[in-house]
């Protein structure tokens, strides 16, 4: 391996071409009009060379790196990896590299990310899922959209709502609360009247996709008049894990419901793993829906009624959108339910 002494520099690509250090320079960046036999010798030279760019030389210079960041929670999320498939589609049109960054749902680590991106001189930072609701959060949140917009960057919020009017960023979210809405209008329609949610935000956890969800299923319950139990909404995390437990949580406590609205298809699943295990069918003894419409939610049995959200839609938008600012720079796209197999009329009785 080469020391810092060994690299290749401009210097050395630029001997090898038989042309200036500016040429060789002119060539990376792409800011200045190069003869083309010329720019063909000294790309020649850094392939011969070896020559791999200095980064951080390069944010120094103030050229960017042609690169966007797509920063999310958790990568096996799969609505989260159909989102990100679309960032990384129309990041390779638009000619720029895709950095992927976990933040495992700790705010602080996810600030801490995109201050590294401002440092990397990426071209736009996507921000993907629920964002805390905390003060402290959103103006420091807010203090880097300014910087990265100052830098000639953008900060992107990806399926969630904008930190203010005058902060410079680029917003492509969906109708979350719609969504909610119209699935516990479905559910109501169809006749049940005590419905569990689980996913709900907790006081310490005020996600605003939890929030906008929670905010649907309270909305729709009093447009139909039909009041609902406060019991029945259960704080819980979007994984399977959360859905098993929550459920076991409520068949413990003698709970009484005859459908449940999983705030995502992981925690619907966990659901279905834990009526099943307590001797309760989907949907003869229960009604389950989730949300996210994730591939495999067709496959499940029964067929997972849900919301549909257009997630590879989101990321290519997002990426279109931040690197193209003559166009609007604040999208909301559509949701929808589609119906299948796991929701029908709770038994007379019930």
């Amino acid at each position: 391996m080469l020391t810092d002494d060994e690299r290749v520099t401009i210097r050395d690509v630029a001997a090898r071409a038989g042309v200036s250090a500016t040429t060789v320079s002119r060539v990376i960046k792409g800011d200045y009009p190069v003869a083309q036999a010329t720019r063909t010798r000294v790309l020649r030279a850094m392939r011969d060379l070896d020559y791999v760019l200095n980064v951080h030389a390069r944010a120094l210079s103030g050229a960017s790196t042609k690169m966007v960041a797509f920063v999310l929670d958790d990568v096996t999320g799969p609505s989260f990896a159909y989102v990100a498939k679309g960032v990384e589609q129309q990041a390779t049109a638009e000619g720029r590299l895709c950095m992927v960054c976990t933040t495992h749902g700790d705010p602080a680590r996810e600030l801490a990310v995109v201050e590294a991106m401002r440092e990397q001189r990426a071209d736009a930072v996507i921000l993907v899922g629920g964002g805390s609701l905390d003060d402290t959060y959103r103006e420091r949140m807010s203090h880097f959209a300014h910087a990265l917009d100052k830098a000639g960057s953008r900060l992107v919020l990806c399926g969630r709502p904008p930190l203010g009017d005058d902060v410079p960023t680029t917003v492509v979210e969906y109708d979350n609360e719609g969504g909610a809405y119209a699935m516990t209008s479905h559910l109501l329609s169809q006749g049940h009247r005590r419905i569990a949610l689980l996913g709900a935000a907790s006081p310490a956890d005020r996600s605003t996709t939890k929030v906008d969800r929670e905010r649907g299923f309270v909305r729709a319950h009093e447009s139909f008049g039909v009041p609902y139990d406060p019991d029945l909404v259960i704080p819980a995390g979007f994984g399977r894990a959360d859905g098993y437990e929550g459920t076991r949580r409520l068949i413990a406590l003698g709970a009484r419901f005859t459908a449940v609205f999983a705030a995502t298809d992981m925690v619907a699943i966990g659901v279905l793993a834990a009526l099943r295990e307590a001797g309760l069918r989907v949907p003869d003894d229960v009604s389950l829906a989730g949300y996210d419409d994730i591939p495999f939610a067709a496959d499940l049995e029964p067929g997972l009624t849900t919301v549909h959200i257009p997630t590879e839609e989101l990321g290519r938008t997002a990426v279109r959108l931040a690197l193209n600012r003559e166009e609007r720079q604040h999208v909301v796209l559509g949701t929808h339910i589609v119906v299948r197999d796991s929701v029908r009329p709770p038994l007379r009785g019930q």
